[in-house]
């Protein structure tokens, strides 16, 4: 079946911060933004053949979208878990390409209502494919008309005191989220699939970073391609982002190649440190180590000591913190491990008041 267009049926708006800027710093902002989104969008893979690293994932979906299209029925519908930045949003667009299906992309926190959500599903044609981002972030009367849609492609609305069911084609409804324990049994069941994306090895990353560099006309050795994927903690978002900077960086100082040794002073530069460590990782273990001397302590008690969300602490940064063996979790709170202390160059005292 050939490829068709996919659309985009998200929003995406401004913070209201912004809105004191002048208004040329505003046009800007806005550019510089949709310019960097726009180079997020040239990185991504169009295929399972482009797509690197999950190999495990891949393989188990590649099948289910295989047997799918044998029998010309839709892909039932997935739900991808996992830290941000993994490639939860990539895959749902392969996945479409892969199908040969139209793609209508929606985020959980702009489906604001069932008008929202009903305007979607009556875009969807057979064996459409719709992507809802954030997926746990639904509102709760949203999540309720959702059910009827997945299970028995009905859409359920109100015609001034009647209900009226409209019948909806054959689509698959593929969520992604970073919180999957926030999801409602009732939502959670109605996936047919569950895959969950983990933290990526350096070797997968260097391979994105390699892919990446050639899209965007950088030269970039495989040893700076290996530097570049054992700091990006596990994540193709965070590698990708680094590359950006580092090629930024060359361009300045005129360097020709991107070699392991400018990568690392690029790196460090940019203030991520031999683990890939960033300057909100190390306030977070310099909390935990010498604000609260070492004791178990709560992840909101964490975040709001160095000024951060508590979702963003425990979804972005806790995971690779936890995987690198640098800070664990107890029954009595969040606690820095003896690995933390040696990184931070802090003498180690042992574990203190664990229960």
């Amino acid at each position: 079946m050939a490829r068709k267009k996919h659309k985009d049926g998200g929003a995406s708006g401004a913070d209201g911060e912004g809105l004191l800027a002048p208004e040329g710093a505003l046009m800007a902002a806005a550019s510089a933004g949709q310019a960097e989104r726009d180079v997020d969008r040239s990185l991504r893979p169009q295929s399972f053949g482009d797509y690197i690293g999950q190999r495990k994932v891949l393989d188990t979906v590649c099948v289910y979208v295989k047997a799918a299209k044998l029998r010309g029925q839709a892909l039932d519908h997935v739900l991808l878990g996992g830290p941000p930045g993994l490639g939860k949003t990539s895959l749902a667009h392969v996945i479409a390409h892969e199908l040969g299906a139209r793609l209508f992309v929606a985020h959980g926190p702009a489906v604001e209502h069932r008008g929202v959500l009903a305007s979607l599903l009556i875009q969807l044609g057979e064996g459409d494919v719709l992507f809802v981002d954030e997926i746990h972030r639904l509102p709760a009367a949203v999540e309720e008309c959702l059910y009827p849609a997945m299970e028995d492609f009905r859409l359920e609305v109100a015609v001034g005191d009647v209900a009226q069911s409209i019948r909806l084609p054959r689509f698959t409804l593929i969520a992604a989220t970073t919180r999957t324990g926030m999801l409602s049994a009732p939502l959670r069941d109605r996936f047919g699939i569950h895959e969950r994306l983990d933290l990526y090895a350096a070797e997968d990353l260097a391979a994105i970073a390699r892919r990446s560099a050639r899209l965007l006309g950088i030269a970039l050795s495989d040893e700076g391609a290996l530097e570049l994927g054992a700091r990006a903690r596990g994540t193709p978002r965070i590698v990708n982002r680094l590359l950006r900077r580092v090629r930024d960086l060359a361009a300045v100082e005129a360097v020709t190649q991107v070699d392991r040794a400018f990568a690392d002073q690029a790196l460090k530069w940019l203030g991520v440190d031999a683990r890939g460590l960033d300057e909100m990782c190390r306030r977070i273990l310099r909390t935990m180590i010498e604000t609260y001397d070492g004791r178990p302590v709560g992840l909101e008690t964490v975040a709001a000591t160095i000024g951060e969300d508590a979702g963003t602490v425990e979804d972005v940064y806790e995971p690779y913190l936890v995987q690198q063996g640098l800070i664990g979790r107890t029954p009595r709170g969040r606690i820095a491990l003896r690995l933390a202390y040696e990184h931070m160059g802090t003498p180690w005292r042992g574990q203190r008041d664990l229960f």
